[in-house]
Formats: structure tokens, C-alpha cells, sequence
């Protein structure tokens, strides 16, 4: 019972700060709250804290979907042993996000993001099985490797006597790399993508709350928060422009080739967070903010029914076998279609005020060819697969229907899908009415304006192909489901480079330690020890601290030279 108590708190207090965002917004006001702990060296360290209309609107939506994620594990995780940790864990993990999302300096933003990092690990290992802690290890290991860009950004905002970076109207274009470094693993762009299908082994609940809406999207939010300092970067922007472009073709090729319903939806998620870094780069941070928002209903509630229909088939994720559930699940698929087609930007739901704004504003900015079609591309992929698990979950045949209970009935999860079904529809138009402030004006001629029409038309087509193509059996076609399933084989490059970063460090530092000293003149064989050492080292022992003093020594001599 203390989710539901929980829950009902965060519905209202979420009411509270929509109202008073709405106000922020319309008055213009701000409230810099500011916490002095300590001086040393010149420098203040304070807490601080930032509240406007965007922090206010965005900890309302925070709740919310807390709220409905706390009434629908209820029924969910019904008979778990651990409940009441998942529910600690989870308001850790919503008071990590607040922190993280009311700080405007570096310092204190670090806590609230080192608190995401570890509630997340906690929350996908939950099960405590081979598959969850494999995804668990390798969410924390690529989160921490950005975590260490925001660590030295802050160290390096030290010789400019604050941390505050909101303060700042320019600053040195490797604290901006190191920063959005840490914003890029969180959001899971390319080269860092591998990590958020694979936290799909964390119950739905936690999918829904932590992986389509909140966590995933912090990186999102710390970069819109300093995207000032971003367009004055010299060409950071447009790295991340690249990468982003390339995780949302990425995402949408490998979501057509997938079975997996939750690796589907995560998919979806990577392709859309693509779509928020790509704008977020040309300088739209109220689009992407806008999108974010949006996107954060419509996934929630895509997760939450895919979360009753793997329930309902007694734990099997393959879309293969969800043949014509609507006939008995017809509350539970409405929802799930409808979130879809949020998803796909049809219009007048939610998805369709915030794409069409991007993708427009896209083409009247202008830009290369390739930019367009990559765009235009991935918005067909993403109409291909929604079409794709429209037509498993409706229009198959029903499959070994003996096997499963297939009934939606359970009220508080029918109750919480309800609440977010009216939130996909109602969300985008309501925010376009207040956000449409600080939009430009967008013109365009007629065929630019009807082209991702078109485009989404093709999608219709593509994905009703890809349908077809999954019943023919080839050597060809094997070949193909493989090199799209694979992610472009992200997950084997990581741990290739993973590997041959560890065994070179490990080799590197028993280098040093048996000749970095006089000694070295009195050997005569002196490559033949190398070739020695070189070839009989063990890669995996590997002195931790060592290498971290290492590198913190080579940091230190890059920097004096820099400097």
C-alpha cells in the first residue's frame, strides 16, 4: 500500500508544479536559491539552486509519471519479495532527478547525476539474475566512463573561480567536450548506444519510468541547460549533430529487424533522443525540451502496455507470438496503438505538435542533402516499425492461446494507462499553446511542407514489406536480420576496444614499473626484456589505482603543456 500512497502524493504535488510552471512562464519569473558552504583558494563552493518555468515543468512531469509508475507496479510486481526496496529505490532515483534537474552549477549537478547512475544500476540488476547483472555492469561501466567527463570539466572550472556554468557567456571548448562527453553516454548516442537495449532486462516498471522518460533524457536536459555555451563551442555542436543523425538511422534500421518488444520500444527511444540531440545541436533547445516532454508520455505508456502484454504471455517478449490479442486484451491494445501512433506523429496526438515542429524548422534552417534524407529516412523507419507491431498485436492469427491468460482486468494498471492514454493525447497541444512563445516563425514552401507526408507514406510501405520479408527463409536474409539485430555491431566493438584498452594499460603500466628508473642503463638486452614483458604480461590483472595514478599523471603533463 505505500506505493499507492506514495503515488497519490506525487499526482498532486505534480499538479502543483504544472500551475505554478504555467505561471513562471506567463510572469517571467525566476528564484535563484543559493546555499554557501565553504571558500578555499578564491573560489566559493555553493549549492545551488535553479527554479523556473523549464525546471518546474519538467520535476511536474517527473512526478507524474512517478505517480502512474508507482499505481501500476502495484498490480505488476504483485508478490515480489523485495517490493519495498524497488520502492526506495525508485524515490532515490525520482530525488537523484530533481537534484540533478533544479541545479544550474556543475558541482551540485555531479551529486544528483552520480545518484541517477547508481539507483539505475540497482534497479536493472533487481531480478538478480545472470542476464541482469551483465546489463547492469555494463549501464554503470559506460555511464561512468561519461561521469568522468563531467569530473573533469568540473576540476578544469576551477581556475575560472566558479562552477556556476549558467554564469558563463563563453568558456574553453574542452570543458564543453568534456561535458557533453557525459551528456552523450547518459543519452545514449552513438558510439554509446549499446547500453540502453541491454537495460531492458530491468522490470518494465523501471523501463518506463527510467529508460524512456527521466533518466535517458538528463543528458537531453544538460545540454539544453547549456546550450548557450554549446553554439559558441566551434564545431562541438556539429560532432554531436553527426552522432545524433547517425543514432537515430541506426536505431530506426535495427527496430525493423527486431523481435524483442522491449528492445523494440528502446529502439524507438534511441531514435527519438537522436531527434532531440540533432535539433538541440542547430540551437531549437525549446523544441528538443518541447519533444522531451511529449515523448516522455507517449513512451511511458508504450512501456506500460508492453509491460501487460509480456505479463499476459507469461513472460515471452517475442512479437512473434501476439497475434490478435485484441479480441482479448482490447483495452490494453488500444492504449498500446495508441501510443504508437503518438509515436509515428500522427496528427493531433502529442508526437505530431513537437516532430513536425522539429523536422519543419530542419528543413527551413537548411543544409546538405544527405542531412535531409538521413532525417526524412529515419522518420519512415520509425512509421516502418510502429507499423511492424501494429500488425503482429492486431492482425495475425492468434498462437498457442491454451498457454497464456490473456485478460486485462487488473484495475490499478488499467487505472495508470487510462491517466497516460489521455496524457498523449492531450499533452502536446496544451504545452504548444503555452511553449509556442519561444518558437520562430516557420515558412516553407508546399512540397517541403508535404514531404515528410511522403516520407511517411514510404514508411507505411517499408514497414508492411519488412513484415512480409520475415516469413521468407534464406541464407540472404539471415544475413541481413544479422547485420541489423547486431546494433552495426556496437556491442562487439565496445568490448573489442574494451579489451585492447585493458591488455595495453596493463602492459603499459608493468613497463613503467620495472623500468622507469636508473636501472635501465645497466641492462644490455634491453628489447628483449620489452619483447619479454610485452608478451608474458597478464592482461587481467590490472592495478586499479595504478592506473588511475597513471592516468591523472599524463592528464597533468597534457595540461601544463596546454596550458
Amino acid at each position: 500500500m505505500m506505493s499507492l500512497y506514495v503515488s497519490f502524493f506525487f499526482f498532486f504535488f505534480s499538479l502543483f508544479l504544472f500551475m505554478l510552471s504555467i505561471y513562471f512562464l506567463l510572469y517571467k519569473i525566476e528564484y535563484l536559491l543559493e546555499w554557501y558552504i565553504i571558500t578555499f583558494n578564491s573560489v566559493d563552493m555553493y549549492m545551488l539552486g535553479l527554479l523556473d518555468w523549464m525546471s518546474l515543468i519538467f520535476m511536474s512531469l517527473v512526478f507524474f509519471i512517478s505517480s502512474m509508475v508507482l499505481i501500476y507496479s502495484y498490480d505488476y510486481m504483485k508478490g515480489e519479495i523485495y517490493f519495498d526496496r524497488f520502492i526506495f529505490l525508485v524515490l532515490m532515483f525520482v530525488f537523484s532527478m530533481l537534484l540533478m534537474i533544479v541545479s544550474p552549477s556543475l558541482l551540485s549537478i555531479l551529486l544528483g547525476w552520480d545518484g541517477l547512475g547508481l539507483t539505475s544500476y540497482c534497479l536493472v540488476a533487481y531480478y538478480q539474475n545472470f542476464k541482469a547483472y551483465n546489463a547492469a555492469m555494463l549501464t554503470v561501466l559506460m555511464n561512468r566512463f561519461g561521469d568522468t567527463g563531467l569530473m573533469m570539466s568540473l576540476s578544469l572550472l576551477y581556475y575560472l573561480g566558479s562552477w556556476n556554468l549558467v554564469l558563463y557567456n563563453d568558456i574553453d571548448y574542452i570543458i564543453i567536450i568534456l561535458f557533453s562527453l557525459a551528456a552523450l553516454t547518459k543519452s545514449a548516442q552513438i558510439p554509446f548506444s549499446s547500453w540502453l537495449p541491454a537495460a531492458m532486462a530491468a522490470p518494465t516498471p523501471v523501463s518506463s519510468l527510467v529508460h524512456s522518460s527521466t533518466l535517458v533524457t538528463a543528458g537531453v536536459y544538460l545540454l539544453i541547460r547549456y546550450n548557450h555555451l554549446l553554439m559558441n563551442s566551434g564545431g562541438v555542436n556539429n560532432l554531436i549533430f553527426i552522432l545524433s543523425l547517425m543514432t537515430m538511422f541506426m536505431a530506426g534500421l535495427s527496430a525493423n529487424w527486431e523481435f524483442d518488444l522491449k528492445k523494440i520500444i528502446a529502439l524507438s527511444t534511441l531514435s527519438q533522443l537522436g531527434l532531440m540531440m540533432s535539433i538541440l545541436s542547430l540551437g531549437g533547445k525549446y523544441m528538443a525540451f518541447f519533444h522531451l516532454l511529449t515523448h516522455a508520455m507517449f513512451k511511458a505508456l508504450l512501456f506500460m502496455c508492453g509491460g501487460v502484454i509480456i505479463h499476459s504471455l507469461v513472460n515471452c517478449q517475442d512479437i512473434r507470438g501476439m497475434g490478435g490479442m485484441v479480441k482479448l486484451m482490447p483495452y490494453t491494445l488500444f492504449c498500446f496503438n495508441l501510443s504508437n501512433m503518438a509515436l509515428m506523429g500522427l496528427p493531433f496526438l502529442s508526437g505530431f505538435y513537437s516532430k513536425d515542429l522539429i523536422l519543419e524548422e530542419v528543413l527551413f534552417k537548411g543544409g546538405s542533402l544527405i542531412v535531409f534524407m538521413l532525417f526524412l529516412v529515419s522518420i519512415g523507419l520509425t512509421v516502418s516499425y510502429s507499423l511492424r507491431m501494429f500488425m503482429y498485436s492486431l492482425f495475425m492469427e492468434m498462437k498457442t492461446l491454451s498457454l497464456f491468460n490473456l485478460f486485462d482486468n487488473n484495475f490499478f494498471m488499467n487505472f495508470s494507462m487510462g491517466l497516460m492514454s489521455c496524457m498523449s493525447i492531450f499533452t502536446g497541444k496544451v504545452l504548444f499553446m503555452y511553449l509556442s512563445l519561444h518558437f520562430n516563425f516557420v515558412v516553407l514552401p508546399l512540397f517541403l511542407k508535404l514531404m515528410i507526408l511522403y516520407f511517411s507514406f514510404i514508411g507505411v510501405l517499408l514497414g508492411y514489406l519488412v513484415f512480409k520479408l520475415n516469413f521468407i527463409y534464406s541464407i540472404f536474409m539471415l544475413k541481413i536480420k544479422n547485420f541489423f539485430n547486431k546494433m552495426w555491431f556496437l556491442f562487439d566493438i565496445y568490448y573489442y576496444f574494451l579489451f585492447l584498452f585493458y591488455m595495453f594499460i596493463n602492459k603499459f603500466i608493468n613497463l613503467n614499473e620495472n623500468y622507469w628508473n636508473e636501472k635501465i642503463l645497466f641492462y644490455k638486452n634491453f628489447m628483449g626484456r620489452i619483447n619479454y614483458f610485452l608478451s608474458s604480461v597478464d592482461f587481467f590483472y590490472m592495478g586499479s589505482f595504478k592506473l588511475i595514478l597513471f592516468i591523472y599523471f599524463y592528464y597533468l603533463i597534457y595540461m601544463c603543456v596546454y596550458m
